[in-house]
């Protein structure tokens, strides 16, 4: 296979997207490994690691034919894959291929687990999480005599028989396991669950060792943590604890690269197996956005005797990198799964009644999971947490009736995004497409932020806080609306919009393009800077603030978390030659979206079908919406995103389902 593969020219298969160049040259790598090897093995290797490209840690012979049909792959590929298939066992002869059970004590680059074949490296990170986290599973955790006590301290009220409280639920399973995961959608009190869970544990940690437990705060972006910080600080203060315990529940939030002790330019982390973290409990919000290989970090990391808690929503977006953890894990939350012994002790601790929940074929992982149900942000009468719930649900014909009503949180255009429906979304969001609202609480553009900056610039005397407090109010301007696209490329993806955009707002004398760097530009971080304290995802906003001398400088301001004994916001000022990599974000991709909220969010779709867009592309960028969404997209790109779920092939779910059904 010097120059082709099998029937098929290395050129065609990249030129129609089966197969990348790196994907090819892994398979001329495994050829030249081994030159008598079947044809089929360097094909499979490269259709590997095309899979692990698309998100997925491994290829599953047992769904072939689906991804052939997905993937249009040509006959030849059908035929090898058939025969793959049906005689798997056989490529076990060679040395590209180990099994899963000689697998850790192996050196071949490829791995059969069933019938799924893995690269190496993905394999290794797989069987690392799936043992982690069975071994928290099954740590016996003695239960403090005083948990019912401080629950409902926690937790006044009292639920009816058909309406448990989950958050009361989640707790009470998390303050007995040395691992949990709290899921639910927006709004449903996930950081107002994890902040009493934190209340709770230090309690109880306090009352029977007279110490505080060392807890640690973290999201995967510098954005979720900032925010999950600002959250977290608010709660904190209004907590039903002691003074003492108040005092010790920490509201830092630090990025997982920063926790871990991320190395520049290389993969590895400070802190490891060998180098473990100094905590009792870690909290990770955003949990939906770790991949395979950061949650085998963060797991290796953790010391064997520490809580891990995982909070997130099952149904949005999975990382951007290969794997799919948290989706795993909550496969089964919908429907519970829980034990007829798990039913009962709640029933005793906390008085809730899940029996609606017990199933049996309950697994260990099953109980260890809540999923939080009751929105507190949206309604019953809210359009955005109705059309949320149907697009999650797959009903497209319900979506589409639904955009079709007028409601008044929610604008649909069935049409592409023209040059003038873009225009009206960005300058003014819109606002003639929504119904009269009461007072000035209208759906804002972007016209808002940049007349904002202009009206209220501090006197050129006026001091640095009030410098700050601009900056601070410009970024906050601008965090009212946002517009999210699908991709990244294309006259429909965040490159083109971004390009349409400055000029509208060029045209309407809002801004000045004819310089890179001008006043209003907003930038987002895209790679980890630690010199400045900046990470992936952060938002800054171009503005002319004055130097020491009183000149007028262009600066990037950006919010930034306080330090550990400042739970306030912090403005960081940068010279905009100091940042590295980062791009302009009037439209950004709904993945980069992750981890935010905006009172206004928008988003454009493309006009041709895309594998891109999923049910779980379209449910995140809804609620990323806290006030109003607006959508630009034809009915049936619409009908197919709501049609087309993310199924990420791994080994971890079955895994996790299958086993001992005699749980406790």
């Amino acid at each position: 296979m010097s120059h082709d593969l099998p029937l098929v020219s290395a050129e065609l298969a990249i030129e129609r997207g089966w197969l990348r160049p790196l994907d090819v040259a892994f398979a001329r790598f495994l050829e030249a490994q081994e030159p008598t090897a079947s044809p089929a093995l360097p094909l499979l290797g490269a259709l590997v690691s095309r899979q692990q490209a698309d998100g997925h840690l491994c290829l599953d012979l047992s769904a072939w034919e689906a991804l052939a049909d997905d993937a249009g792959w040509p006959a030849s590929w059908r035929s090898m894959l058939a025969d793959a298939s049906a005689t798997s066992s056989s490529l076990l002869s060679s040395a590209l291929m180990a099994s899963s059970d000689e697998g850790s004590s192996s050196a071949s680059p490829l791995v059969l687990d069933g019938s799924r074949i893995y690269l190496r490296r993905y394999w290794n990170h797989e069987q690392r999480v799936a043992q982690a986290i069975e071994q928290r599973l099954a740590r016996a955790s003695d239960v403090s005599p005083l948990l019912s006590t401080q629950l409902s301290r926690l937790f006044p009220s009292t639920s009816s028989t058909e309406d448990p409280d989950w958050q009361r639920v989640a707790c009470a399973l998390a303050a007995r396991g040395a691992f949990t995961v709290i899921t639910g959608g927006p709004g449903t009190g996930k950081t107002t669950t994890v902040v009493r869970l934190l209340g709770l544990l230090q309690t109880l940690h306090r009352k029977e060792t007279a110490r505080s437990l060392r807890i640690r705060l973290a999201a995967p972006t510098g954005k979720a943590a900032a925010r999950l910080q600002s959250s977290i600080s608010t709660q904190i203060a209004q907590l039903d604890v002691d003074n003492d315990v108040r005092a010790s529940i920490p509201s830092q939030v630090d990025t997982l690269h920063r926790l871990l002790g991320a190395r520049p330019d290389t993969r590895r982390f400070r802190h490891d197996s060998s180098h473990p973290l100094h905590l009792d409990v870690l909290v990770i919000d955003e949990a939906s956005m770790i991949d395979l290989e950061m949650m085998s970090a963060v797991l290796a990391a953790l010391p064997d005797d520490a809580r891990l808690i995982l909070l997130g929503d099952k149904d949005q977006l999975s990382s951007v990198e290969a794997g799919a953890v948290l989706g795993d894990l909550c496969r089964r939350a919908e429907a519970g799964h829980y034990s007829e012994a798990t039913a009962q002790w709640l029933r005793e601790t906390t008085g809730d009644r899940i029996d609606a929940w017990v199933r049996g074929d309950a697994r260990p992982l099953d109980q260890h999971v809540a999923m939080l149900r009751h929105s507190h942000r949206f309604g019953a009468d809210s359009g955005i947490g109705t059309l949320a719930q149907r697009v999650n649900e797959g009903h497209a014909a319900q979506v589409h009736a639904l955009l079709s009503e007028q409601h008044a949180d929610i604008a649909w255009s069935d049409a592409a995004a023209d040059a003038r429906s873009l225009s009206h979304l960005v300058l003014d969001g819109g606002a003639s497409r929504f119904l009269p609202h009461a007072g000035d609480l209208q759906p804002q553009g972007y016209r808002h932020y940049l007349q904002w900056l202009q009206r209220e610039r501090p006197s050129p005397r006026a001091d640095a806080h009030a410098w700050d407090d601009w900056a601070r109010g410009v970024l906050r301007a601008f965090g009212s609306f946002q517009l999210l696209c699908a991709l990244r490329h294309g006259p429909f993806g965040a490159e083109g919009l971004n390009r349409q955009i400055a000029g509208i707002l060029h045209q309407a004398q809002l801004i000045d393009t004819t310089h890179e760097w001008y006043e209003g530009r907003p930038v987002l971080v895209t790679r980890n800077d630690y010199s400045l304290g900046l990470m992936n995802g952060d938002v800054g906003i171009v503005l002319r603030v004055p130097d020491e001398q009183g000149a007028l400088h262009l600066r990037v301001a950006f919010e930034v978390a306080g330090g550990a004994e400042d739970s306030a916001t912090r403005i960081r000022f940068v010279l905009p030659s100091r940042l590295g990599e980062r791009e302009t974000v009037y439209a950004m991709t709904v993945h980069k979206s992750q981890g935010s909220e905006f009172d206004h969010a928008a988003l454009v779709l493309p006009t041709d079908a895309s594998a891109v867009l999923t049910r779980e592309l379209l449910y995140t960028g809804i609620t990323r919406a806290r006030r109003w969404f607006s959508l630009l997209a034809p009915t049936a790109i619409v009908r197919q995103s709501v049609e087309q779920p993310v199924h990420r092939h791994s080994g971890l779910h079955q895994r996790w389902s299958s086993g001992d059904a005699d749980v406790s």
